[in-house]
């Protein structure tokens, strides 16, 4: 391949990537996916996929490129993701890449869902088309991590999201939290459930702060928001925001086995749906995280945000089920040892056992800082 075919290739790749990102907030549970429909160095055709039930990247870009009166024969397509050869909610994108009359297919990543998994590019070699997958393999994967996560394990990707102090305090001794970071980080947290299918907090959250856990602004596209809440004494009032704001996105409680019956009946009669799951330990029990995620994987979430006090966070991190991390930092010092650290739970025994931070970024936000980074438990 010549030099300036592999520029013109990685140009349409990084389009691809950018139109792909257009889905976010929209395309869940499905994965974001751009395409683009090109003639040489020239794009005839590009989409992404917006939402499930609605046309995939492949179809709208094909279909893009005949709007505006040109032929795809002949052409290449630019893809993120395997084009599918299944019939789910819409027909099979191979069917409609065999029909235009594409000659090559350049995709960066192959579909990690089993009932694609390859089978897409096979179907489209059978029928003489070139295939190419790599390029730019890890960004398409990163777009895609929820999506990747829940096709392989059947579990949502968890985000452990944290608002601290520069000594990563998220309260004063006197229990004060308003506010510690700023009213920039704030709203750029609220935009970050945007991202996500479900918000998770625990009942203590709920009964000091009485959120509602919405997403705002709110889009038209997007399927509501999941609010979760581990309750595992059913203590959630019926007169909570957030049970007076079911309109505006569905509440799910997790509670334990010995959970009363009449609550139960009491918020369910409201339009709250509980769940119960197993209780851990003795001394200190608490509810089966990891049967939390698996029931929550089982509805079809793929990604689910841990805005919980330290005790929470603390508890996914023991048991490694947090795959990133989203921290706001505040120039700030609350200094005390009766002040409430970000980060409870047992931790580890040694400094080895840390858990490490990768492909971690930090960037300013206002005054303060934003980490992101993915959780290494090894």
């Amino acid at each position: 391949m010549s030099p300036r075919q592999k520029a013109v290739d990685d140009r349409m790749i990084r389009r691809a990537l950018s139109l792909a990102t257009l889905g976010t907030g929209t395309a869940a549970p499905n994965p974001r996916v751009g395409a683009v429909v090109a003639r040489g160095a020239r794009v005839i055709g590009q989409g992404y996929h917006r939402r499930p039930g609605e046309q995939h990247a492949e179809t709208v870009a094909l279909t893009n490129a005949e709007i505006s009166g040109e032929r795809a024969s002949g052409a290449t397509l630019y893809t993120t993701l395997e084009p599918c050869c299944h019939t789910g909610r819409t027909p099979p994108c191979v069917d409609r890449i065999v029909r235009a009359g594409i000659r090559r297919v350049v995709a960066s990543m192959k579909d990690p869902n089993p009932k694609v998994n390859g089978g897409g590019f096979r179907a489209l070699r059978r029928m003489g088309i070139a295939v190419e997958v790599g390029l730019r393999r890890e960004e398409a994967c990163r777009l895609n991590e929820a999506f990747v996560k829940h096709a392989r394990t059947g579990l949502p990707l968890v985000t452990l999201k944290g608002a601290t102090s520069l000594d990563g305090r998220i309260a004063t001794r006197s229990l004060d939290s308003k506010w510690i970071t700023s009213g920039l980080a704030r709203r750029h947290a609220r935009l970050l459930r945007a991202e996500h299918e479900a918000i998770l907090v625990g009942t203590g959250t709920v009964l000091a702060d009485d959120p509602r856990l919405d997403r705002r602004p709110r889009s038209p596209l997007s399927s509501p928001l999941l609010r979760v809440i581990l309750d595992r004494s059913l203590r959630l009032s019926p007169r909570s925001r957030l049970v007076r704001s079911l309109g505006r996105g569905p509440v799910l409680v997790f509670c334990g086995p010995d959970a009363s019956r009449r609550r139960r009946r009491a918020l369910e009669a409201l339009g709250v749906e509980v769940e119960e799951v197993r209780e851990l330990g003795k001394k200190f029990p608490r509810l089966d995280l990891e049967e939390v995620l698996g029931k929550l994987g089982g509805r079809g979430i793929t990604s689910l945000l841990v805005e919980g006090g330290g005790e929470l966070e603390g508890s996914f991190l023991d048991l490694r089920l947090g795959d990133r991390l989203v921290l706001y930092v505040a120039p700030r010092i609350l200094g005390g040892r009766e002040s409430r650290p970000w980060i409870g739970g047992e931790g580890v025994a040694t400094a080895a056992g840390a858990v490490r931070l990768r492909r971690a970024r930090s960037t300013r936000l206002g005054d303060g800082w934003l980490v992101e980074a993915s959780l290494d438990y090894r």
